[in-house]
């Protein structure tokens, strides 16, 4: 059997919530001002794409540090389209991994992408699930 994840979010007023993390870290999550909220947290589906990106980043991460890649710096823009029907949700994601530096080795790099994107992001495989994805690599060589 898996590992089983427990995550309390408690109402703090308002359109407002608390959640707590496995980590012990807490966030809060709040409807834009649009939406009856005062805009003091993060939202709901933007936070499953800053999941999605984190965790692709964190594999990308370690086999960076793995094949020891020179890498300056290194970005992951997520692009989704949100449905206009309740209830919405992202049915197309575009991923872009930005890679900046003098000695990029792209082969090794791209190969870091495709085994987050196709192994070992279990966030890539939950987003898979509901939405299209396309997946970009795009190299800035300094």
């Amino acid at each position: 059997m898996g590992t089983t994840n427990h995550i309390s979010t408690k109402w703090i007023g308002g359109m407002a919530f608390e959640s707590n993390n496995p980590s012990g870290l807490n966030l809060t999550i709040d409807a834009g001002p649009d939406d009856g909220g005062e805009g003091n947290g993060l939202r709901p589906k933007a936070l499953m794409l800053s999941g999605l990106a984190g965790c692709s980043g964190l594999d990308v991460a370690s086999l960076i540090k793995k094949m020891k890649l020179e890498v300056d710096s290194f970005t992951i823009e997520t692009i989704a389209n949100l449905t206009d029907v309740h209830p919405k949700y992202y049915d197309h994601v575009v991923i872009e991994y930005h890679f900046h530096g003098a000695n990029l080795n792209e082969e090794k790099l791209q190969r870091a992408v495709d085994l987050s994107v196709e192994k070992y992001c279990g966030v890539m495989e939950m987003f898979r699930r509901f939405a299209e994805l396309e997946i970009k690599t795009i190299f800035h060589q300094d």
